[in-house]
């Protein structure tokens, strides 16, 4: 499992180092590959449901949106690598043209894994000379669009684990990616609350260094006091709602919830199974013993929303989550397990005794709120307005990142968004309650 270290240089809108440039999109590109190289070719192509896209998709979208927002528009005499491409590996651009259906990025067996590599080696190639050869006005114009496809791609490398974990959870020999045991039996340390006052306080992205556009505006909300739970909730305490019968109580769940329950049978988690007795969970390592003191992931908003009511709390909103996250990026224990870790799954909390724990990495949080634009927010001009804007309807937002999120690439202000039951990304929760 590859380590990577964090680039040095996090935003190329903020240099003209062309060698730094080049750098960091060149460790960016190849960690893309090297997460695909555990991955047999016949691994690299399935889709075992329609939000999950195979390996191989992964790697020539990435490649395509360098191609489509730079090299075409950007580089002098260049020519697209296939003209097909761009129908196959265009995610959701209408204004870039049509393109092939979500669902059926399976069916498609060629270009083999061996022609996908080639392309991005092609792209590649053009980008560093695009890097190196654009004169300062160019470079004014493309390197934060090349910003964007970087973080992009980092997307798509979490993007890569959290399909091909459910890929390889639909094989019945249940085939590991990374093996080694991912956590250690620890219990979780107790429960504590932090307490945060309330009031007028600005939220959202200001200033320099990349962010999405769904970031900001920074713009005013109004907290009441609030109390944050110090760490996530853990499998033992999730367990324990199952075991009170949660599952099977209306009253916990909202009414779309309580429909997902009976529509899909819902009894636990993602992942989790239980067999002679004993529950187990399916990891990137493959399967163990589900172990208590481990943070709750694969849990949908509804499951989260369900624990929380049982428990008599609820889930902070992005507000309370954020006000809580300042200065906590890199906080020491609090900083959390990114993919650069290797194990490639939550583990149990540390205590800090400064603030939450887990705030970052391990497990994204759902919180309460919509997704929805800030106060001002306006989309980009042009397809790559598309990239955020136009998804904000019916998903809740998670914030802080998980296990297989590389490092880096969070911020305390950063939205991620699903729906609100989407079980397949590593997604768990911690608990609110009004101070």
């Amino acid at each position: 499992m590859p380590a990577n270290a964090t680039p040095a240089v996090q935003d190329l809108s903020q240099t003209t180092d062309r060698d730094a440039a080049a750098a960091r999109y060149s460790e960016v590109r190849r960690l893309s590959q090297e997460l695909a190289e555990p991955l047999a070719p016949e691994d690299q192509v399935v889709q075992s449901m329609p939000d999950v896209s195979p390996t191989k998709w992964h790697l020539a979208h990435t490649a395509w949106f360098f191609e489509t927002f730079l090299l075409e528009p950007f580089a002098e005499g260049y020519e697209v690598f296939h003209p097909g491409y761009g129908y196959l590996f265009n995610s959701y651009y209408e204004a870039v043209g049509p393109r092939h259906p979500r669902p059926e990025r399976g069916l498609v067996t060629r270009p083999t894994t061996g022609e996908v590599r080639a392309y991005r080696d092609h792209v590649d190639e053009h980008m560093l000379r695009l890097i190196e050869k654009a004169d300062p006005a160019l470079w004014f114009r493309i390197a934060s669009l090349i910003e964007l496809g970087l973080n992009h791609e980092q997307q798509h490398q979490e993007l890569i684990l959290t399909d091909i974990k459910h890929v390889f959870s639909r094989n019945p020999l249940r085939p590991a990616y990374s093996p080694g045991r991912p956590f250690e039996p620890k219990a979780a340390p107790p429960l504590e609350w932090f307490d945060y006052e309330g009031g007028v306080i600005e939220i959202g992205h200001d200033g320099p260094g990349f962010a999405f556009d769904n970031e900001g505006p920074r713009h005013e909300v109004v907290l009441r006091p609030f109390r944050l739970s110090s760490r996530l909730v853990t499998n033992g305490e999730f367990l324990d709602f199952i075991e009170d019968g949660g599952y099977e109580n209306p009253e916990h769940w909202l009414f779309d919830g309580w429909a997902m329950v009976q529509q899909r049978g819902w009894r636990a988690p993602l992942y989790w199974e239980k067999v002679d007795g004993e529950w187990r969970i399916m990891t990137l390592a493959g399967v163990y013993p589900l172990e208590r003191g481990v943070p709750v992931c694969h849990a949908s908003y509804f499951e989260a929303a369900a624990y929380a009511a049982w428990a008599g709390k609820r889930l902070p909103t992005e507000a309370d989550w954020e006000v809580a996250a300042r200065g906590l990026e890199d906080a020491g224990p609090g900083a959390g397990n990114f993919l650069d870790s290797g194990r490639l799954h939550p583990v149990p909390a540390r205590e800090t005794g400064t603030g939450p724990a887990q705030m970052f990495g391990d497990a994204w949080e759902w919180t309460q709120s919509a997704y929805g634009p800030y106060p001002g927010y306006r989309p980009a001009a042009g397809a790559v307005g598309e990239y955020n804007g136009k998804f904000m309807c019916n998903q809740l937002v998670l914030r802080g990142g998980s296990c297989a999120t590389p490092p880096g690439h969070l911020r305390a202000t950063y939205r991620n968004f699903f729906p609100p039951d989407a079980r397949w990304q590593f997604s768990g929760f911690r608990l609110a309650e009004d101070a």
